[in-house]
């Protein structure tokens, strides 16, 4: 039987026109947030990610009310102000779902307790997330999980308005997740659409993609290795007249969706940054002696093309490995990942904050301050990211005042971005 294409995912660009601005009700910045200071150091982006998927980092449980929701929000960014960090990336869409009010999407789980119910009293997160950050001087990047539709922690029931109901036919069960299938046009066309939504709606200065592109490998109870199941989307490529091999053209999928999202987004508005973090290693052996888990054969994720190419405008592999880790060495991955630059994108490395004080790791806090240093030393880096927030808070093995005594010691400005064709606002 053939199905008409529902007209959400029909959504033309001229679709996204913003609304009347949302009105946030504003809260006094705290003592020591100084937007209006003069940075005393060089331009260097200091990020950090908050994590809404299973409650990571915010909110902190399933269905707090609005208020409590608000009251952890404004702690949060008032840690970041003091710390001296310039930029949050929150997580907006962590499984097709959002934590705005969206036509595309239900609202999640994370928040009301319940997929596809509002929070209550009724409240824009993304809206207040953006316009305090602004007010601490802080930049806001929205950050998308483009392809995951269910993640393995979700509870409550998949609602009517949720992808996986609406068009089961371009959803894969994979593992304990549900995910769309890149290969499939529509897909991309949603994803986009959502994405887009936003930055044309929300004052964000910028675009996120962490490292999920097809999903991590999961084994059956043999031990063998899932393939991900999308023969459908491909066989249908290959009657076409398809000639790449199934891998490539995976790949070629998500090079694909990097290249429009780019494009579409500056299209939209052109000062806003568009970012990917990558797992830190793109293939094994590069550089030399590098081993490990292979983004490129596994999540056909290429991003030293996407850097090569221009089509982010900054790159953050993720490079969550201890200086003595001589197979994952920090230093070398840092220095090969800034030489595959030739469009001179930013590239600010991710950093594991999180390992810091852990009993599994137990990482002291002076690792992530010299990998903070050894960034800055490095050619063609010029900031970093800290995976997440609650690494930073009070009595996370002293992280977070140790960076504000050292290498936080002074504000410093995001880095310019002088390709882009109208420059971000000052923060």
């Amino acid at each position: 039987m053939k199905r008409a294409a529902p007209a959400l995912l029909a959504l033309s660009l001229a679709a996204c026109v913003p609304p009347a601005k949302v009105q946030v009700p504003p809260v006094a910045p705290p003592p020591g947030a100084r937007p209006e200071a003069a940075p005393a150091v060089r331009p260097e982006f200091r990020g950090v990610w908050v994590a809404t998927v299973a409650n990571i980092d915010w909110p902190s449980a399933r269905g707090l009310p609005s208020g409590a929701q608000r009251a952890e929000m404004v702690a949060i960014l008032d840690r970041a102000a003091a710390l001296n960090l310039n930029a949050v990336v929150l997580q907006v869409r962590p499984s097709a779902d959002a934590i705005f009010p969206s036509v595309f999407e239900p609202w999640s789980e994370f928040l009301s307790g319940e997929s596809g119910r509002a929070p209550d009293p009724p409240w824009d997160p993304l809206a207040a997330w953006v316009a305090e950050a602004h007010r601490r001087g802080l930049q806001l990047h929205a950050w998308f999980n483009p392809f995951r539709a269910r993640h393995s922690s979700a509870k409550s029931p998949i609602p009517p308005g949720h992808i996986a109901r609406r068009r089961p036919d371009l959803v894969r069960e994979y593992g304990s997740q549900l995910w769309l299938d890149p290969g499939e046009e529509e897909v991309q066309a949603h994803v986009l659409a959502v994405i887009l939504d936003v930055v044309a709606r929300y004052d964000v200065d910028g675009v996120h993609l962490d490292d999920y592109f097809y999903p991590y490998p999961v084994r059956d109870a043999s031990g063998v290795e899932v393939d991900f199941p999308d023969g459908a989307s491909f066989g249908r490529y290959v009657a076409s007249g398809g000639a790449l091999s199934r891998d490539d053209w995976r790949r070629w999928n998500v090079n694909r969706f990097i290249q429009r999202l780019y494009g579409d987004v500056h299209r939209v508005r052109p000062s806003v940054l568009v970012g990917v973090s990558p797992f830190g290693i793109w293939r094994p052996d590069r550089p030399q002696g590098v081993k490990g888990f292979n983004a490129y054969e596994k999540l056909f994720a290429d991003a030293r093309t996407w850097l090569e190419r221009g089509w982010v405008d900054y790159l953050s592999p993720q490079l969550y490995w201890g200086s003595w880790q001589t197979e994952q060495s920090f230093s070398a991955l840092l220095g090969w990942w800034a030489a595959q630059n030739p469009q001179g994108r930013h590239v600010w490395p991710g950093l594991i904050a999180s390992r810091v004080g852990s009993p599994e790791n137990g990482w002291p806090p002076s690792e992530i301050v010299e990998q903070i240093r050894a960034s800055r030393g490095q050619s063609g880096v010029t900031g970093h990211l800290l995976f997440s927030m609650k690494a930073l808070k009070n009595g996370q093995g002293g992280l977070g005042d140790l960076l504000r005594r050292d290498v936080y010691a002074e504000r410093a400005p995001v880095p310019p971005s002088p390709w882009l064709a109208a420059p971000a606002p000052a923060r």
